[in-house]
């Protein structure tokens, strides 16, 4: 019996087998017998409990939109860091000791609502520049991938810090930004597109077929998880992680898990305890990034639904009235062009309806999901330019872009590694990224850690 037909014979005892290499039905059976002849005729399927048994392993063998989860990361993290930068010169009447919302304000507001924020650890001047600071770099290094998962953790404690600070300062895109930064802690941005992968993927190399074997050059790891944990210690122990349960136990179970991932990939890099852990962490970020897309879905299914109730929204008249703020009119003589046009008026009004309101209902539709997609980003554009929003709308486009084609993103990549290699010849390609056929993609290691704290 050919070797096609053992495999199949111990999934489906008892049953008949299909010839791998002339595509008919095997007439042995299992101990020798002989298969009746309406056996013979139809091709036995796998069973159910095989499918899902596969289905369970894929799951918890790969980390799941990759590239995605890889844009979101650069997406907001260089939203808030251009939001800092931007709200630097005022960031004292934002968030700091000049705030109409002063500081004793907003800790009786903490002491009811538990909220984090580590500007309420002290009032003084010089620590609130430290927050601000960190919130600064962190997302600065978020956005190149360096340490991510440290830099994922401060990246929350920054956001976190400032909008819980003060938080009449923040609209629809801080709310979006707030929630992404704790989701981010928990997925595997960093695979791709990332330092941390450029350097697994140099590590890989020299390590030749080995590439699981222990991360070096890691010091810088060690001391940000040894400081982190410092921190978080001092923190707990001051109750100065707000008054959920979830923060601090999510904090440290992050602390934890890397410690023990940094010890098994030094000790034991091909032990059964590393390849838990690489289930544990393919689960966390695929669960994730569900969680993301369902947030998405629902952010536009209520904002479609709640306009579909509004007058303005009904008649076709909504995009009219903001055009004549002079609050949302950057560009009062483009807002003048398109409020002069009762049709095209019209038309963005109900399509901004019929896109918001469609969309959560076409993602198993490949094509019209990704009409609606681009439709989505154009809508967004336009707010930043018409509204004069830049930051909300960024927000937005880097949650819609979790539902970016695999293929586009890795061809987006291919052309970025061109026009860099143009402008800084010598250096090598981006980890992730691919050379050849545009259809190609780079695969990746699952065994480098690409993505932990100090690996």
């Amino acid at each position: 019996m050919e070797r096609g037909e053992d495999q199949y014979e111990a999934v489906l005892p008892g049953a008949a087998v299909v010839d791998g290499d002339r595509g008919r039905p095997s007439r042995r059976h299992r101990g020798g017998g002989q298969v009746s002849a309406p056996a013979l005729d139809r091709k036995i399927e796998p069973k159910s409990d095989y499918k899902i048994a596969r289905s369970i392993q894929r799951i918890t063998s790969t980390a799941f939109g990759q590239y995605q989860s890889a844009v979101i990361r650069i997406g907001f993290s260089a939203t808030y860091l251009f939001f800092l930068l931007r709200e630097f010169p005022h960031r004292h009447e934002m968030y700091g000791p000049d705030a109409p919302w002063r500081w004793d304000m907003a800790q009786q507001l903490i002491s009811g609502n538990q909220a984090f924020t580590a500007l309420m650890w002290s009032d003084n001047t010089v620590w609130f520049e430290i927050v601000y600071a960190v919130a600064l770099i962190s997302a600065a290094l978020l956005m190149v991938g360096w340490h991510t998962r440290a830099m994922s953790v401060l990246f929350m404690a920054g956001v976190l810090s400032l909008q819980n600070r003060s938080i009449f300062m923040g609209d629809g895109g801080d709310n979006v930004i707030h929630l992404m930064a704790i989701y981010l802690m928990l997925t595997r941005c960093g695979r791709v597109w990332s330092l941390d992968a450029r350097r697994a993927a140099r590590q890989a190399r020299a390590g030749g077929d080995d590439s699981r074997r222990p991360a070096r050059g890691t010091v810088a790891g060690t001391v940000l998880w040894a400081v982190l944990g410092l921190v978080l210690i001092v923190a707990s122990a001051t109750d100065g992680l707000g008054g959920t349960w979830w923060l601090p136990t999510l904090l440290w179970i992050l602390w934890v898990g890397e410690g023990a991932w940094w010890a098994v990939n030094r000790y034991a890099p091909h032990s059964e305890s590393r390849t838990l852990l690489d289930v544990i962490a393919n689960l966390a970020h695929n669960a994730t990034l569900v969680v993301i897309m369902a947030e998405v879905c629902l952010i536009y299914a209520t904002a479609g639904w709640y306009k579909i109730q509004g007058s303005r929204w009904q008649d076709g008249t909504a995009l009219y009235y903001p055009l004549k703020l002079d609050y949302f009119t950057p560009w009062p003589w483009l807002s003048d062009v398109l409020a002069s046009s009762g049709v095209m008026v019209m038309l963005i009004t109900y399509g901004t309806v019929v896109v918001q309101v469609a969309f959560p209902f076409t993602l198993f539709n490949r094509r019209v999901k990704n009409v609606l997609l681009v439709a989505m980003m154009c809508e967004h554009v336009g707010i930043a330019l018409l509204l004069g929003l830049p930051f909300f709308s960024m927000a937005m486009i880097a949650a819609d872009s979790v539902f970016l084609p695999t293929v586009f993103l890795v061809w987006l990549g291919g052309r970025a590694t061109r026009v860099r290699e143009r402008l800084f010849p010598g250096r090598g390609t981006v980890p992730g990224q691919r050379r050849g056929t545009d259809d190609e993609e780079v695969p990746q290691h699952s065994g480098d850690g690409g993505h932990t704290l100090v690996g």
